[in-house]
């Protein structure tokens, strides 16, 4: 049975939640985000809480109990509070600017790696080896943060390439004469 889909959202006083048939709308000072919700999953929105029921015993349906109601928190949370993800650049002179709307990268490349950042998605570097990554959408902003980091991921050997900032890279010995 499902644990998650147990538990009850509580709405923050700046966030707004309709419902719509079967999709779930949060507004806040972050955008407007939007989840579709599984037909045989109920859904009730009472006094700024949100509980979450089944229709039926089916294996299936209970797996998608607990993954929609974590969307759910996911938007609102998005919408209200915003997520943001931390990443270093470990290496000999790999470097990050941001410049308007794209993010440039040397990462020891003959050329420097050019990528556009989304909508929705705010990108700041501070220090020229750190990176932060805000956005209201978890979704697309892990998605954005994997394929920046796919450019160029940390090897095991010396640790260099595009991590995130608390991630641990698990460490290998070299070649022994």
């Amino acid at each position: 049975m499902s644990r998650i889909g147990l538990k009850i959202i509580e709405i923050p006083n700046d966030v707004t939640v309709n419902q719509e048939s079967n999709k779930i709308i949060a507004k806040g000072k972050n955008g407007e985000l939007s989840v579709e919700i599984h037909q045989s999953i109920i859904c009730k929105i009472e006094n700024n809480i949100i509980n979450f029921s089944t229709g039926s015993n089916n294996k299936n349906v209970r797996a998608f109990w607990g993954t929609t109601r974590a969307n759910v928190a996911n938007i609102i949370k998005g919408v209200s509070e915003g997520f943001t993800i931390k990443m270093e650049l470990m290496g000999v002179g790999y470097r990050v600017q941001v410049q308007g709307n794209k993010i440039v990268l040397s990462l020891g490349y003959s050329h420097p790696v050019e990528m556009q950042i989304p909508n929705g998605i705010k990108a700041s570097s501070e220090k020229p080896t750190e990176l932060v990554l805000f956005g209201a959408d978890k979704q697309s902003l892990g998605q954005f943060a994997a394929n920046l980091r796919s450019k160029r991921p940390p090897e095991p050997f010396k640790g260099k390439g595009i991590r995130y900032a608390n991630e641990y890279i698990f460490r290998k010995e070299g070649k022994k004469k």
